[in-house]
């Protein structure tokens, strides 16, 4: 993806400081062994670079193969790191990962969408042997929602929902960064669009707020009754998803959960309409049914189009997460803040954290507040 990978990730440096400055911050890390499971673009770089400069042992898993970038993942390597991960790797192999990171013996965890939280969990109930982690991030709130139903053999902390988080990559750079992504991948605007933003958390309203900018006609469809009415007082028209479908021309899923689109949703889309996801969860779009019953053909790079039963659907990416797939996702000043917050979380885990009791934790302000 990268033309120039080492000029590329120089450029990233200059513009993350305050990634620099978090990292340098942290203690000497030759005892800890860090399994990272996360996406793996070149905003990671520097931080994992960084760890392996302070003696960390670093293991890295994907959260999501769809936007694992490989020359990021070869270059660490060579760096020190040890990897299991490749763009579009599959199922089977995927979940293979999750099991070598922990056959590796982390003593910490940092992780997007707690996959390897979830496998120790799993394995610690049939009775057999697990890593003895002292101590675990979790980044993502389809992560949160998967650890509230377990009982955690360890610390994790809980920085998706950090003020500094929620504010301004869930908030602004997910919505802003996909539909410039849509520009590039599609080269369409919004204008005379109908775009419908399904989950109206921070992520839908960052995404219906930057539709608007662009131009779009934007609608909202959301389940939850306080989230819906808060639409309604942002003054977006707020629709049931099944009437939503049959005039959209664009439908933005953002709600991390699975099936959101289903079959029959599908089947009542209008011709030509535009279908993309921006959730954590690549399996908010029942894409197997699209699949099954239309062609396939790729008229343009990750613009994925359906064809059947007299109309043409356009799935963009597959269903996976649009904007970190087919696009770069968030810009480097505003991932900035993000990743020094994600390096100074470490720092917590591996120093005052590891005394914590077993239990969720939402990452304190005193642990962060710092890298900003």
């Amino acid at each position: 993806m990268y033309q120039n990978f080492q000029a590329e990730l120089d450029w990233a440096r200059l513009h993350m400081p305050r990634t620099q400055k978090a990292v340098a911050e942290l203690p000497e890390l030759s005892h800890i062994k860090l399994a990272c499971n996360m996406h793996l673009d070149l905003k990671m770089a520097p931080l994992v670079e960084g760890l392996l400069s302070r003696g960390c042992e670093v293991f890295l898993t994907t959260c999501n193969p769809t936007t694992v970038q490989d020359d990021v993942v070869d270059y660490l390597v060579k760096k020190g790191a040890v990897a299991h991960a490749w763009r579009d790797m599959d199922d089977a192999e995927w979940s293979a990962s999750f099991d070598k990171a922990l056959e590796w013996q982390p003593t910490h965890l940092c992780e997007m969408g707690a996959d390897l939280t979830a496998r120790f969990h799993e394995i610690s109930s049939k009775g057999a042997a697990v890593p003895n982690v002292k101590a675990s991030l979790e980044a993502t709130g389809s992560g949160i929602s998967r650890l509230n139903g377990m009982s955690p053999q360890y610390p994790i902390f809980n920085w998706d929902d950090l003020p500094v988080k929620e504010g301004l990559h869930n908030r602004h750079m997910v919505g802003l960064s996909a539909w410039q992504t849509f520009f590039q991948t599609t080269h369409l605007t919004l204008h005379e669009k109908v775009v419908v933003v399904v989950g109206y958390g921070l992520v839908g309203q960052g995404v219906a707020a930057s539709a608007k900018a662009f131009g779009a006609q934007v609608q909202v469809a959301e389940i939850d009754k306080a989230r819906a009415l808060q639409a309604k007082y942002d003054g977006w028209p707020v629709v049931p998803l099944a009437d939503a479908v049959k005039t959209a021309d664009i439908i933005a899923t953002a709600t991390g959960a699975s099936g959101v689109v289903h079959a029959g949703h599908l089947d009542a889309m209008k011709n030509n309409a535009f279908l993309l996801n921006v959730g954590h969860v690549a399996k908010e779009i029942d894409v197997a049914h699209l699949k099954a019953n239309a062609t396939h053909t790729e008229p343009m790079p990750y613009v994925n189009a359906y064809t059947g039963n007299g109309k043409t659907i356009f799935l963009l990416a597959d269903g996976s997460m649009f904007n970190l797939t087919a696009g770069y996702g968030d810009s480097l000043n505003a991932f900035d803040v993000t990743l020094a917050v994600m390096a100074a979380g470490i720092g917590h885990i591996v120093g005052e954290g590891e005394s914590h009791e077993r239990g969720l934790y939402l990452l304190p302000e005193s642990a962060w507040s710092s890298a900003l």
